[in-house]
């Protein structure tokens, strides 16, 4: 039994897209940092995948259906699949919620608490906005919010993240504060920021009694695959239709 984990970052408008423009984020905290352009998808293609995977039968899986999997040995319903979205930037409000809300899907997001603003901000475009901690609050019949960190998204280089620089004690330190806002549910259930992590942190998450981190590794997940370290597969504006339609049915 297996299943697949998508990973979705940010949504425009295809006339308000442009791969070639670089969109810095906004966010509360004092850090400056680019949004690639291949953690886009226009709404466009975005409303034609969740279409697809209503009508094809999929099962958006919740993290209590993926914790039992792990730890109870329960079996995943036919045509699973995680839906999976970083960060909390204005677009899960704006395009994604509508979206999943029309066709009963449920979600999971994962937070940078450190990131949310103090109150909301007009829809910027040219930016990665992130939202306020109400508006998560106002999603939640279809979004489960996981801890993202607090002030740990940061990177020095494309391959190393203050989470893999920082010792032990500061990492679990971020990891409570994450959680110590009401949003955060599932305080037990982790996203590595950038995807990059090492054994140390694994083995604080494990200390901790995290039971879920989510990896950017591709491919599929199958109960045989590391509770701490499950694949995640981005889905990219340049992935055509028929791609997307190939991956999640390869689950």
């Amino acid at each position: 039994m297996t299943f697949r984990t998508l990973m979705y970052h940010e949504v425009r408008q295809a006339d308000a897209f442009n791969p070639d423009h670089k969109s810095h984020i906004d966010v509360k905290q004092d850090y400056n940092d680019i949004l690639p352009s291949p953690l886009f998808v226009t709404l466009e293609q975005f409303e034609q995948q969740m279409l697809y995977l209503y009508e094809a039968g999929f099962h958006t899986l919740t993290i209590d259906e993926v914790k039992a999997f792990y730890y109870e040995g329960a079996p995943l319903p036919d045509r699973s699949i995680l839906l999976t979205f970083d960060d909390c930037f204005q677009s899960l409000k704006h395009y994604t919620y509508p979206v999943l809300k029309k066709y009963g899907f449920k979600a999971v997001s994962f937070v940078v608490t450190g990131w949310l603003h103090s109150e909301t901000k007009p829809f910027d475009p040219n930016k990665s906005v992130c939202l306020a901690e109400k508006d998560l609050s106002e999603m939640t019949d279809v979004f489960t919010y996981c801890n993202h960190t607090h002030h740990f998204h940061q990177r020095s280089s494309e391959t190393t993240s203050m989470m893999m620089t920082e010792s032990a004690d500061a990492f679990l330190y971020d990891l409570a504060t994450c959680n110590s806002y009401a949003v955060v549910t599932e305080k037990d259930v982790f996203a590595y920021p950038f995807g990059l992590f090492n054994d140390d942190n694994v083995a604080t998450l494990k200390q901790v009694d995290f039971r879920l981190s989510f990896t950017t590794e591709p491919g599929v997940n199958t109960n045989e695959t590391h509770p701490l370290k499950l694949r995640r597969d981005v889905v990219p504006y340049m992935m055509p239709f028929e791609r997307f339609k190939q991956l999640v049915s390869e689950a």
